[in-house]
């Protein structure tokens, strides 16, 4: 009932899961990730306390393969699993049970797993693989997965139809404040595109809830700062630290205003000329 992938990125820094089905908010059933750790998609006749236990063995120190053993050996309905594993070095494992609903089957190498069930076919798995082997190794990984997820919708996806999708992505720090592990939390529960429907939320994301890279970040100078709370004030705020709180920019503002994103001096700039 589910096509996904599950990978780590190229420089070894980022895990995530990718996720679609013809199944409400597939996104709370399927994936589980911790950085530093692993990733794994649990689905068909999905096994939810797969997630917890096969984390649990990765971080023992069980390789992916291992994990998966470990999950199979103690579960009597593993006939009618699919599960897809990567650890902390990349390796990756995928069960398909023979009881899974055709089109069933998976594909694996260096960093990835990919797996599907009642699928239109094996061609929904091959262009998952194959997105992500052809994607820029540098781009962020849930660019990379969510490309692979729109490449596997394309060749024909669930057979069912379209209904939800996810993306989860783990890093050290990457979370809000830097305070957590999570870099990308998306579901989309119930939507007729729902793929679609992601990349326009991992938009949002990357705006409101990414830290700015270096090459993002305008140094706020004394006049910089004079305009910055004029614009505020034109557009209803007390300051321009008050209107980056109720924007939601925390995360693309510097903590002591020493500098602000482009992104964000463009949207308050452009913000100040439609209150002309």
């Amino acid at each position: 009932m589910t096509f996904s992938i599950v990978a780590r990125s190229a420089d070894g820094e980022s895990w995530g899961v990718a996720v679609a089905s013809k199944f409400l908010a597939v996104g709370s059933a399927v994936p589980a990730a911790v950085a530093g750790v692993g990733a794994i998609a649990t689905q068909a006749d999905a096994n939810v306390a797969y997630k917890g236990q096969a984390l649990a063995h990765l971080d023992d120190g069980a390789t992916a393969p291992v994990a998966l053993q470990r999950l199979l050996e103690d579960d009597e309905g593993r006939d009618h699993r699919q599960v897809g594993i990567v650890d902390v070095d990349g390796t990756a494992a995928s069960h398909t049970g023979p009881e899974c609903f055709d089109w069933a089957g998976g594909r694996t190498g260096p960093g990835y797993a990919v797996q599907g069930n009642i699928l239109t076919g094996e061609d929904v798995v091959a262009a998952i693989e194959r997105a992500f082997l052809d994607a820029d190794p540098e781009a962020p990984l849930a660019h990379t997965l969510l490309a692979a997820l729109a490449a596997g919708d394309a060749a024909g996806g669930d057979s069912r139809g379209r209904q939800s999708a996810a993306l989860l992505v783990v890093r050290d720090g990457a979370g809000y404040g830097g305070l957590d592990d999570i870099a990308v939390d998306l579901r989309v529960d119930d939507h007729a595109d729902p793929v679609t429907e992601l990349g326009r939320l991992l938009d949002l994301n990357d705006l409101y809830l990414t830290a700015s890279r270096d090459d993002e970040k305008v140094a706020v100078t004394a006049e910089l700062a004079e305009e910055l709370d004029r614009l505020a004030r034109q557009a209803g705020a007390r300051d321009f630290h008050a209107w980056v709180g109720t924007e939601n920019y925390e995360m693309r503002v510097a903590a002591d205003g020493s500098w602000v994103d482009e992104k964000i001096l463009a949207r308050i700039r452009a913000a100040g000329e439609e209150t002309r």
